[in-house]
């Protein structure tokens, strides 16, 4: 019997990660090629991931609820043929090979082959598969020579038969270089580098619990961990008397400065004139909630004596969103301008093309698209992107096309899928391409394609109530535009007061691409356009 290992594909877009939403099969169920097995969710979306084997579900390599890394074993499929005894026992070179999976790269690193017992979580984030690990999806498939299994040989001499250890030279050179101290911390995963860079954790002072002391994410985790009880602690004992927090003993794996002495506290043993040298009285322990303590048992948070309601990780959609906003924030100069604008004729407009054709009147979110992708034209500088190239030097990169990103509220999150080349569109087109998009990205199905690659954003934020907004900039792009609600307000017309349909636009900007003539001279024109609606559409 085989065991064949498939490993969480690359979901595509360069996504790392995803978190595994609910399982649809059980250990011990029986699978096809091509059925759905999980449903995983990624930074961009919800999707159902197929199996490339058939055969009875041995193992689910996770919980629901669990976050895996592109590469790590997902599920194991077993073929239910039971191998022959004499070829089970023979160790004939003719016995094809088990499938390893990600720990074919830990077996190079380490300088054996993975023991049977080694857990899944043991293995590299960043481990290559050999041909057998099912890292596709499917419909994109590998070449045809890459599906043969290939044995794969011991370095410095002939292969070994399976299953037999090391011998002669080859077992003291390993032996020698398992014992050997290391001179440098063993990080394969850049994932892991990245995480240790973020968050000040020095990965020369981690010990590593991976096979041959390979520091795993759980390591830098744990650092962290170490780091946050020690502030927790720290909190709950109070501040120093001088208004200065006390430095606490330095944490093995973080980056510190030098230590810096706190300074007596009033009334201690050098203020009384005790030896300079005399121990100091411990700090009194952080209280516990816990009952045995004394508590309730309810979780309190020590900064702010306050009980704890819930704590939610930030991962998946919800990281994603976060970084996206503070890399805006932190990387673009940006600007606002907004104006108010009578939409009192573009209503009276649309009602009109909805008595006259109720099956193709557009939307009023679709008329103003069309006046955005119109002033995007007349306005290009708005529809570009800033690239920086590895020297620090930006270029300004500016689109024949418009891909128009559509700010949309799920369930999920805020998700920004895009109409590739909406500036072909007319409104009643985009009417209907627009519903279609928006109700993809509400259901969480949307792709990493749908997803990606817009060159301006359309932020309808009057949907909540609210009049107006500073909108963020979707980051890589340089503007997006905001609607606030249509509302009755009082207004000049014509030299006489009346009750018109007002609503505000605005439009944040990087003033890197742009001054403020340009993106005034874009939210004008759009202004203009829903004011005077009928004699727009006949000129765009």
């Amino acid at each position: 019997m085989s065991i064949n290992v498939f490993n969480l594909p690359d979901l595509g877009e360069g996504l790392t990660e995803a978190d595994i939403l609910r399982w649809l099969v059980a250990e011990g169920d029986t699978v096809t090629m091509d059925q759905p097995i999980v449903e995983v969710e990624t930074a961009k979306s919800a999707v159902e991931v197929p199996t490339p084997f058939e055969g009875v579900v041995h193992t689910l390599h996770g919980a629901e609820g669990d976050t895996l890394l592109v590469g790590q074993p997902l599920i194991s499929v077993s073929d239910g043929i039971e191998a022959p005894e004499s070829a089970a026992g023979s160790g004939s070179d003719d016995a094809p090979e088990p499938t390893h999976g990600a720990g074919y790269r830990e077996e190079e690193l380490a300088g054996t082959r993975p023991s049977a017992e080694l857990s899944v979580d043991e293995a590299d984030p960043e481990a290559g598969e050999d041909e057998s690990s099912g890292n596709v999806l499917i419909g994109y498939g590998t070449s045809a020579a890459g599906s043969s299994r290939r044995r794969r040989r011991k370095r410095g001499g002939p292969a070994a038969p399976d299953g037999a250890a090391p011998t002669g030279a080859a077992a003291h050179t390993h032996d020698a270089l398992t014992a050997a101290p290391r001179m440098a911390p063993t990080v394969v995963s850049p994932l892991v580098r990245k995480l240790a860079r973020e968050h000040g954790v020095d990965i020369t002072a981690l010990a590593g619990t991976g096979p041959g002391g390979l520091i795993m994410r759980r390591d830098v985790l744990a650092a962290l961990e170490q780091v946050e009880d020690q502030r927790s602690r720290a909190d709950a004992a109070g501040p120093a008397p001088t208004g200065l927090a006390t430095a606490g003993p330095a944490t093995p794996g973080l980056t510190t400065g030098a230590p810096v002495p706190p300074p007596p506290a009033p009334g201690g043993p050098a203020a009384q004139g005790g030896p300079a040298g005399a121990p100091k009285p411990p700090a009194a322990p952080a209280p516990s909630s816990s009952p045995e303590h004394g508590g309730t048992g309810q979780d309190v948070d020590p900064r702010t004596g306050l009980g704890v309601a819930a704590r939610e990780p930030v991962k998946g959609v919800r990281k994603t969103i976060a970084d996206a906003m503070t890399r805006s924030r932190g990387e673009i100069p940006e600007a606002t301008v907004w104006v108010d604008v009578d939409a009192t004729e573009l209503l009276r407009l649309r009602a009109e093309l909805k008595a006259a054709d109720p099956q193709t009147t557009p939307s009023l979110l679709a008329l103003i698209a069309r006046f955005t992708l119109a002033g995007l034209q007349r306005f290009p500088q708005l529809n570009a992107r800033i690239d920086t190239a590895p020297d620090g030097s930006r270029t300004i990169t500016r689109f024949q096309g418009i891909n128009l990103g559509l700010a949309v509220e799920s369930e999920r999150g805020l998700m920004v899928p895009n109409l590739r080349n909406a500036d072909r569109l007319s409104a009643v087109e985009l009417t209907g391409a627009m519903r279609e998009i928006i109700d993809v990205a509400r259901s969480g199905k949307a792709s990493p394609a749908q997803l990606s690659g817009s060159t301006f954003t359309l932020n309808n934020y009057g949907v909540f109530g609210t009049d107006g907004a500073t909108p963020i900039i979707n980051h890589p792009e340089v503007a997006i535009l905001g609607i606030g609600r249509i509302i009755d307000k009082p207004w000049v017309v014509n030299g006489e007061l009346a009750v018109r349909k007002v609503a505000t636009l605005s439009i944040a900007f990087d003033h890197r691409v742009c001054d403020g003539g340009a993106a005034g001279g874009f939210i004008r024109f759009v202004a203009d356009c829903i004011e005077n609606p009928s004699g727009a559409l006949t000129q765009i």
